[in-house]
């Protein structure tokens, strides 16, 4: 794998000159795991952050009860982790990966030094971390404002919106998870998939999802209508 290639190809990068990016993948390290490996634990001291350079990883949190709640799933050529590495703290969170994956890690000190040394690139994390800030805001407020049925419609408009605006597309998530990500259950998220059928809003076929009725799974969104 070209290390360079594939760190100029993401926004994090982005601008920054050939010598730069020899800088960068310098002190770059490649790390494999399986499906089910363990990128990091909640409490771990933050040692680095890290890049999908291949696959998906979950980061989630567990409830006292055993209860599991995925923050975030990262896809190739997606960062994460890099805040906890800034603030000098641990890691706040799991990180597993959820299919063979390999990872780009970026050791702490390195890469602090790299900063310093080229301010460019502290420019591009500031903005790839407010885009982070405002992900985590929406899910945030989809969490605690919204009901599950809103949450789940937001989510299926935008896996259209990434792919292009589509109305056929595919969950990249299996139903279990995505139910972890929504803050409900399998059984829960069934039972308003069903329902979103009967209503004429979209259609599930395994993983498979048809969009029917674009403005009626805004209006569930946004809390205008209910099912």
């Amino acid at each position: 794998m070209n290390i360079k290639n594939s760190l100029s190809r993401v926004d994090l990068f982005n601008g920054l000159s050939s010598g730069q990016l020899d800088d960068v993948a310098r002190i770059v390290s490649l790390r494999k795991y399986n499906n089910g490996d363990i990128v990091f634990l909640d409490g771990d001291a933050a040692v680095g952050f890290y890049m999908v350079a291949g696959g998906r990883v979950k980061v989630y949190k567990v409830s006292p009860d055993g209860k599991e709640q995925i923050m975030h799933i990262f896809g190739t050529g997606q960062p994460f982790a890099e805040v906890p590495v800034f603030a000098g703290s641990h890691y706040p969170a799991n990180a597993e990966a959820m299919e063979s994956s390999t990872l780009f890690f970026f050791p702490k000190k390195e890469f602090i030094r790299l900063i310093h040394e080229n301010p460019s690139l502290a420019m591009n994390m500031l903005a790839s971390l407010s885009q982070r800030l405002k992900h985590f805001s929406n899910l945030v407020e989809a969490l605690s404002l919204k009901e599950v049925p809103g949450r789940l419609a937001s989510y299926l408009l935008y896996l259209s919106d990434r792919n292009g605006s589509i109305d056929e597309f595919g969950l990249d998530i299996t139903k279990a998870q995505l139910a972890s990500f929504l803050g409900t259950i399998p059984e829960t998220l069934s039972r308003i998939f069903a329902k979103m059928g009967s209503r004429e809003l979209a259609r599930i076929d395994g993983p498979h999802i048809v969009i029917l009725d674009r403005e009626g799974l805004e209006d569930l969104a946004e809390g205008e209508s209910k099912l």
